[in-house]
């Protein structure tokens, strides 16, 4: 028996839990009504078809259940599909998600307690006191420890979201002591909020898509109106710093063409935008190298985004990359 998707070989059988991704139905030559899905986990995605029992399966589940599928791997069209012989809804608690999505190598938990730690630098009260209101809202911390950053250019995985705030907290604190006239306090505060609206701008809990205030809104807004939300809790804050922190979340991606209802105006906000475009493009690299390059190849295939191929290189073996080089204590190198 064969379970995983990237497992599953010609004339396997397979008994395994699922996502469906899609389902829809069609008619043979003989006019026979069929079932056609689309067949998930966190590994890949293989087509099923349902032939018999039609009537009786078909009721059983619909797009986005989990199911328990028995059936037989086959190639149709040099393309690898399942007919399916049996299928049935498997209930929610029963699954785990990690299964079904992709998700960050990294410790969710130790991730948080990092990004904690670093909010507290914040010497600035009343940034210190509203990124608390954040760190206490439980609902808040479920959706942003859980959340992908994106659909599917950077950090698309769950725990994305985390990852990439955490990464940009790190370099905004490793950077700030570089320049002159850089407000440390403002930089973190703006690398810990600038993305914080995807946590209501992406669905997640079954695939990843765009959730309907996620499409009609988007996240600057949606992130706007989440730090408002807690600013109006802290009547002694003070105006112009609510406007300087809204300005970052409104220009964080730095041009109008690419969705920035405002270009970046201040150091720090300019500082915020270079940052998180070099970390979401990094990660956005290794990411498709990673998946979409076969081992030992030198070229990666043409990326549409980024307009262009990748050459795939790797140090010479004989190069000790970490000979002489200090442990940074928020744990890079």
């Amino acid at each position: 028996m064969k379970g995983c998707i990237n497992e599953i070989k010609e004339n396997d059988s397979v008994d395994s839990l699922f996502l469906v991704k899609e389902k829809s139905s069609a008619v043979t030559k003989t006019g026979n009504i069929y079932l056609k899905l689309k067949l998930v986990d966190r590994s890949g995605e293989i087509e099923g078809r349902i032939w018999t029992s039609v009537e009786n399966l078909g009721p059983s589940f619909e797009k986005d259940d989990f199911v328990h599928v028995l059936g037989k791997a086959v190639s149709f069209q040099e393309r690898l599909q399942l007919n399916i012989t049996f299928i049935e809804n498997v209930r929610e608690e029963e699954i785990l998600f990690s299964d079904f999505f992709p998700m960050t190598e990294k410790n969710i938990d130790e991730m948080f307690q990092s990004l904690l730690e670093i909010s507290q630098e914040i010497k600035n009260p009343h940034l210190s006191q509203l990124l608390q209101l954040f760190w206490e809202d439980e609902s808040f911390i479920k959706l942003f420890k859980m959340a992908p950053a994106s659909k599917w250019l950077h950090h698309n995985y769950l725990g994305g979201l985390l990852e990439h705030t955490l990464s940009l907290a790190q370099l905004a604190l490793r950077i700030a002591g570089h320049y002159q006239g850089l407000n440390t306090d403002l930089l973190l505060t703006a690398s810990i909020f600038h993305d914080l609206g995807k946590v209501d701008e992406l669905s997640y809990h079954r695939s990843f898509d765009y959730s309907d205030e996620g499409r009609l809104l988007g996240h600057i807004i949606l992130g706007i109106e989440r730090v408002e939300d807690k600013i109006r809790q802290l009547p002694d804050f003070p105006k112009d710093l609510s406007m300087l922190i809204k300005h970052f979340l409104l220009s964080h991606h730095g041009q109008y063409n690419w969705g920035s209802p405002k270009k970046p105006m201040t150091l720090e906000a300019v500082m915020l935008h270079f940052l998180d475009d070099m970390d979401a493009k990094v990660n956005g690299i290794q990411q498709f190298v990673k998946r979409e390059v076969p081992e030992g190849a030198r070229w990666s295939p043409y990326h549409r985004a980024f307009e262009q191929y990748f050459y795939v290189s790797s140090a010479p073996e004989h190069v000790e990359l970490t000979d002489n080089i200090e442990k940074d204590p928020l744990g890079g190198e």
